[in-house]
């Protein structure tokens, strides 16, 4: 049976990913963080999805508040906001997280090899948001080829696969690609404010706002919390 592990944040890029290995493997497995992100009701939708779709998830608690050094772990430093997207300047953002997806890719990988799982699905991608190293190809295939070295898949043939099929893709393409897919994103979370209601300033959700225009469709998740009275 072909089975992936897919690294389900909760957002729209790991909600495509999600369906995408749902259209490809036979079981997939979810795999969560809660690492002690300032935005955690990503968690609790994400977890709401894959009961939704009957999806086996496990939700690991990591706590990165310990290391700092990002807006998104530490609540002393403001969250940037902006009103456009071409305001969101070159360099590295305070809301990248030191090393995560590294972090995260490692205890994916641990937790796959114990379950037999040789195949990860990321939903990582660089055309809109550049400026975060750890989505980056290179630094993918760096992680494929520690994890191969330093797990039980450097006795054998077989080999661990990180497969990350939106890396070249723009954020509006994705969730076209999603849309074909009959992916929900009713229930996935992009702010990083905190709230089910998306503050519409940070980074996050200017670059979600771009994405839906370019799609040329109305956000899922705002049709939902009109209809529930929330916005």
């Amino acid at each position: 049976m072909s089975q992936a592990l897919i690294l389900f944040s909760g957002g729209i890029d790991s909600t495509t990913a999600l369906y995408w290995g749902m259209e490809r493997y036979e079981n997939i497995f979810a795999l969560t963080f809660d690492y002690g992100q300032r935005h955690k009701i990503e968690v609790r939708l994400a977890k709401r999805l894959c009961q939704k779709l009957h999806i086996h998830q496990k939700i690991l608690r990591l706590n990165l508040k310990q290391i700092g050094g990002s807006s998104l772990t530490d609540n002393q430093i403001p969250v940037p906001e902006f009103s456009a997207g071409d305001e969101i300047t070159e360099g590295i953002p305070s809301t990248y997280v030191p090393f995560r997806n590294g972090i995260l890719l490692a205890v994916a990988a641990a937790w796959a090899e114990v379950k037999g799982i040789s195949e990860i699905v990321c939903g990582f991608n660089t055309m809109d948001s550049p400026n975060y190293p750890d989505t980056r190809l290179p630094f993918v295939e760096a992680m494929e080829s520690a994890i191969n070295q330093g797990t039980k898949y450097s006795c054998g043939q077989k080999k661990m696969k990180i497969h990350t099929p939106f890396v070249k893709m723009k954020k509006s393409e994705i969730i076209k690609l999603g849309l074909s897919l009959g992916a929900d994103y009713s229930f996935s979370i992009s702010c990083y404010s905190g709230k089910e209601v998306p503050c519409q300033k940070c980074s996050s959700c200017v670059l979600r706002q771009r994405a839906w225009h370019d799609a040329q469709m109305e956000d899922p998740l705002i049709l939902r919390l009109k209809k529930e009275g929330k916005l």
